[in-house]
């Protein structure tokens, strides 16, 4: 099945697809693509954004501190591989404005709670955690720890933190088995169990702002946000008609939360059909790639690298470290 591959890729092949529709009109899709989006990777290779690049690095991260996944020997690391990604020429693909701030502030050691967009709730948090849901061996408190962790270096607001975990939390339990049907029940119950649960091992003093009397409080304003949302995705899916914008129904996506409950909707609309998932999640009118590369993501750990086309394999940018990736946790 590889389903850690199929994942990877899924993130890689939404990302590609979103890319060229992220700043256009929803009619002005449906006119170049029809309503179904685009479904046909296009370049040699296809070109990815920031999104895969920055799931590169933390997948890469993950990989390279082995076994031993604490907030001590994690934190450096994934500080070097997004100061690296910074530097890259190839980071060219209009990266977000709070990732760049925050990794610039990172480059001078500051301890990242100071170094993070304290306010930022956006998708960066989220676009890349991908790799921290399929890595195996992992504890509950682990997986989270990281997810959240990953976010708060540049991401500081905690709907960022709880949408991190939430997402790494539905691929993981796709990738085990979990019938999609069964996914946003899960999420939702996450949200309750989770909601004053502040991982301070991982998080430190982060929770520490004006108006805010506890960790557990400052946590809980996240979860909350996270769940407004996935019970927008539920009321979306009661409906009979899916055609249209998603992004009207869930909301745009520049935000954490509303990418993954965005990428929810379109993959869980027809879960079983992958290409069509990414066509519908690139047909939107909000932050498409993001969007794209999260519903890829689900998609493919449900359903393994052998559900996508064959010829994408090769024809993706940055074949060979999604494989490497892939095939290190498959």
């Amino acid at each position: 099945m590889r389903a850690a591959s199929g994942s990877m890729f899924g993130l890689a092949y939404g990302d590609a697809l979103g890319k060229p529709t992220e700043f256009m009109r929803y009619p002005e899709i449906v006119a170049r693509y029809g309503p179904g989006g685009p479904r046909r990777l296009v370049g040699e290779p296809a070109l990815v954004t920031d999104d895969t690049q920055m799931a590169l690095a933390v997948g890469e991260a993950l990989i390279e501190v082995g076994g031993d996944h604490t907030p001590a020997r994690l934190e450096p690391v994934l500080r070097r591989r997004f100061l690296e990604w910074a530097a890259s020429p190839e980071n060219d693909r209009a990266p977000g404005m709070t990732c760049l701030r925050a990794i610039g502030a990172l480059a001078d050691g500051r301890p990242w709670i100071y170094a993070t967009v304290a306010d930022s709730k956006g998708c960066g948090a989220n676009m890349r955690v991908t790799p921290v849901g399929l890595l195996p061996g992992l504890s509950e408190e682990q997986r989270a720890g990281i997810a959240q962790l990953q976010a708060g270096l540049t991401h500081g607001h905690p709907t960022g933190l709880a949408a991190s975990e939430l997402t790494a939390w539905a691929v993981h339990l796709l990738r085990a088995g979990l019938p999609p049907a069964d996914l946003l029940a899960a999420l939702r119950q996450r949200c309750d169990e989770q909601r004053k649960v502040y991982r301070g091992d991982w998080l430190g003093d982060l929770w520490q702002r004006p108006m805010i009397d506890s960790p557990e409080d400052f946590i809980a304003r996240g979860w909350d946000e996270c769940a407004v949302a996935l019970d927008r995705v539920r009321d979306a899916l009661t409906e009979i008609d899916h055609s249209g914008d998603p992004c009207l129904r869930t909301g745009a996506g520049w935000v954490a939360e509303e990418a993954l409950a965005t990428a929810l909707y379109c993959y869980l609309i027809c879960p079983d059909e992958p290409v069509v998932v990414l066509g519908r999640a690139a047909a939107s009118s909000g932050d498409s790639d993001s969007i794209a590369c999260l519903a890829g993501a689900f998609a493919g750990a449900s359903l393994g690298l052998g559900a996508w086309p064959a010829e994408w394999q090769t024809q993706i940018e940055y074949a060979d470290r999604l494989m490497r990736l892939g095939t290190s946790w498959d």
